[in-house]
């Protein structure tokens, strides 16, 4: 057995309704190295049970599901277990799809025709707490982000939600595509000092992810550092 991240494999929870898929994700994940499953789920509302019972690292998430959608099981796994990773794996990747999604708390969104090694390196990626998402659904982010997709917010005094300034000037960086590192090497501090920003961030904004800050971002018209 190939242990990776320090301790122990990664634990994944399957949720797909249809039998075949759901066997051939568990069949597929369980080879991947550093990886195992620790259980498959027929709807969401299974999932939710499993999640809580088993306690796995990543829920990789149909969304199409009977009883519960992954949409709203991705919502009642998140409020379960904040720091539980979701990847949605599913057929859609239309607007009605990805961005109820990505605000229900899912950290990465892939479509079912991404390949064994995409998949592997998606589930590692929202384990570590990055984002992972299929270029199709980031082109549908960046469209939706392009001046007069989204409404400009009413002019605010300050930063907005309780925003010290330099939150908000960690946002503007975020929303500009720097890394933390990046943000480290700009405003000449730690590593340390960025994820304290970007959690108190998220935490005032109700972001659970990068892309969801930077959505944030340019609603607020932050996005440019006005």
């Amino acid at each position: 057995m190939t242990e990776e991240r320090g301790d122990r494999r990664i634990r994944v929870l399957v949720a797909d309704d249809q039998q075949v898929v759901r066997s051939g994700l568990v069949l597929l994940i369980g080879m991947l190295d550093g990886i195992e499953v620790v259980g498959a789920a027929r709807d969401g509302a299974e999932a939710v049970e499993l999640a809580e019972r088993l306690h796995p690292d990543v829920v990789l998430m149909d969304l199409d599901m009977p009883v519960l959608d992954g949409i709203a099981a991705t919502a009642a796994i998140r409020e379960k277990a904040p720091d539980r990773a979701v990847l949605v794996l599913t057929t859609y990747a239309d607007d009605d799809s990805v961005f109820p999604a990505l605000r229900a708390g899912a950290r990465g969104y892939l479509t079912k025709d991404a390949d064994d090694e995409e998949v592997e390196r998606a589930i590692h990626r929202v384990h570590d707490g990055h984002t992972w998402l299929d270029p199709v659904v980031q082109a549908r982010l960046v469209a939706a982000l392009q001046p007069g997709a989204i409404p400009p917010a009413a002019p605010v005094t300050g930063p907005p939600d309780g925003l010290t300034p330099r939150e908000a000037e960690v946002l503007v960086l975020i929303a500009q595509g720097l890394s933390n590192a990046e943000i480290c090497d700009r405003l000449v501090v730690s590593q340390a000092t960025v994820k304290t920003h970007i959690n108190r961030i998220f935490a005032k904004i109700g972001a659970t992810d990068r892309a969801q800050a930077v959505r944030y971002a340019y609603r607020n018209n932050l996005a440019d550092g006005t």
